[in-house]
């Protein structure tokens, strides 16, 4: 995010005096950029009334030219996001030239304008920054200095995201095309006429499901209020064909209200896997996942199944990702790769030419125990356990050796192979501890002096409440722990909980600055599991094949390096 104030409006005639910036990834602020930069002029007196910012206060900063790298640095490698960005970023692009330096072309995302795609006008007349961090409470309040604009401008991009997560857009280039092509669209007199579905709508958050003739949910979404979300559908602010045409078969609006938005997300899930409603993209394939598992014979392959059971790995999005799951597996593990049954007393198979590549001890033919075969499906359980991380380092040995030989695109293939399951193997482990938790009582603040509550049961949401400013929260935990739904846990690695669920429960647990009021038995993650592996595979997909990191020990040792 990137905000620069200036001594005026044009990028020719006038310089810059601050510049503000704030790098985000994955949702968390990562680094930050501020100083004042003399403009090489003075700052004119309504420039000064309206940031602050004096021709004193500039004359003893760098000029742009010493800025001016660090600037470009800084945003190197990301998107440019700021609030009316053509102004930012001609700004940058007129100081490069100036300055001869080549202007990186990096992509560039306008919050005010994305404000406009998604938000319709009744609900928000203005797409200031300032009358943008009102609309959605945020915490920073925009006052014309770079940094400060710049942390708002995060802010409001993050909640101007959650207004995307039905629009289809899944990538940066779909983001772009969504900013470039909005057209306003005049509402249909038929959809005035509908308006009529919002009325009895709370203001309050939930979930609100739109109901078509014969009484079938067309569409199931969340909002922090219910009621302007609900009446936004109704206006010319709503530009997607496929929501278009279901509000036109709409005939009724019900509503469920919760505690906060963590709740409403859970309801959401459960609804829309309950009724599949046509309009949800989400609905599409619901609970469509896929296991990674060792069959029950006596020499045990690797079986890709749709349902969960005891020791499986997953949940994998699709079966091609499983798959390629399995092929790395076996790269390191003597897990046969045939799909025969053998007979523990009597083999009748014949050698196959895996046999002869030395990639099998060919149990078919009784050249191999099932107790000498024993091992191999052991180290996979330990795999999946996390007690033994054996088979990671005997992957990871074979892409050294793979780039040591110069055997590059070899390399690169199975730093990215072994990359995806370290991620899988990481993404198993996580909620499989949460799931395995007979109760969790989370809390974390609301951001009014207040808090929210969730007890979680083997990865479930089993209540769900609030303790506002003034209230004691433990009277309020308990009363939730009191009436909390009874979870009964099933087979599988997650205890029956839909993965969804418990992916959106560890994301609330471990962000936000949710704390940690009960947890029953003490949470852990295995000692010898991926998530040791994380920062290694991160390293490696950006390093490259040539890194020569073979496993975590190292990668802690290269960080202590950079510290030095």
């Amino acid at each position: 995010m990137l905000d620069l104030e200036t001594t005026g409006g044009s990028a020719r005639r006038d310089g810059i005096t601050e510049v503000g910036a704030v790098k985000v990834l994955g949702g968390e602020r990562i680094g930050e950029l501020a100083t004042l930069v003399d403009p090489g002029m003075r700052v004119p007196a309504d420039v000064t009334a309206l940031t602050g910012i004096t021709t004193s206060m500039v004359g003893q900063a760098p000029p742009l030219s010493a800025v001016l790298p660090s600037v470009l640095d800084f945003l190197s490698g990301s998107v440019l996001v700021a609030h009316n960005a053509p102004f930012d970023s001609g700004f940058l692009r007129a100081a490069c030239a100036a300055h001869e330096r080549p202007w990186p072309r990096p992509p560039v995302l306008c919050t005010a304008r994305l404000a406009r795609a998604v938000l319709a006008r009744d609900e928000c007349p203005s797409v200031r920054l300032g009358a943008l961090a009102r609309h959605f409470g945020c915490t920073v309040e925009p006052n014309h200095r770079a940094l400060t604009d710049a942390r708002a401008t995060v802010e409001v991009l993050h909640h101007l995201f959650e207004r995307i997560g039905d629009l289809g857009v899944q990538s940066l280039e779909e983001l772009l095309a969504l900013v470039r092509d909005a057209r306003p669209h005049r509402p249909t007199p038929h959809q005035r006429q509908k308006r009529r579905l919002a009325q009895n709508v709370p203001s309050k958050p939930g979930v609100y499901l739109f109901r078509g003739d014969r009484d079938e949910v067309l569409y199931v979404g969340t909002s922090g209020d219910l009621h302007r979300r609900v009446r936004s559908y109704f206006t010319g602010g709503e530009r997607r064909r496929r929501i278009r045409d279901m509000v036109a078969q709409a005939e009724r609006v019900d509503t469920v209200v919760c505690a906060h938005a963590l709740e409403a997300g859970i309801r959401e899930l459960r609804l829309i896997a309950a009724h599949r409603p046509r309009y949800n993209r989400r609905s599409r394939n619901p609970g469509r996942q896929w296991w990674v598992t060792a069959t029950a014979e006596a020499f045990p392959r690797l079986s890709i199944v749709a349902a969960a059971r005891d020791g499986a790995l997953g949940p994998f999005p699709s079966q091609q990702v499983a798959t390629d799951a399995v092929d790395v597996v076996l790269d390191a593990l003597p897990i046969r790769r045939c799909t025969q049954r053998i007979s523990a007393r009597k083999p009748s198979g014949t050698p196959c030419a895996l046999h002869e590549l030395g990639c099998c001890a060919a149990p078919c033919a009784g050249l191999q125990s099932a107790v000498e075969y024993a091992p191999a499906v052991d180290g996979w359980r330990a795999l999946v356990g996390g007690r033994d991380d054996g088979a990671l380092h005997e992957l990871s040995g074979t892409l050294d050796r793979h780039a040591e030989q110069g055997r590059y695109e070899s390399a690169a293939r199975m730093r990215d192979r072994l990359g995806s399951l370290v991620s899988g193997l990481d993404r198993a482990q996580t909620l499989a501890g949460l799931a395995a938790l007979e109760e969790v009582v989370g809390a974390r603040p609301d951001g009014r002096g207040g808090w929210e509550i969730a007890v979680l049961r083997h990865g479930r949401l089993a209540a769900a409440g609030n303790a506002p400013r003034g209230v004691r929260p433990m009277p309020v935990v308990e009363s939730l722990r009191t009436g909390a739904q009874v979870v009964l846990p099933d087979d599988g690695p997650l205890r029956g909980a839909p993965p969804e669920e418990v992916r959106l429960l560890h994301r609330w647990l471990t962000t936000g600055g949710t704390r940690l009021v009960r947890c029953d038995p003490p949470w852990a993650e295995p000692a010898h599991g991926a998530g040791a592996w994380r920062e290694w595979a991160e390293r490696a997909r950006a390093a490259g094949h040539e890194t020569g990191v073979t496993g975590p020990d190292e990668a802690r040792d290269d960080r202590r390096a950079d510290r030095r």
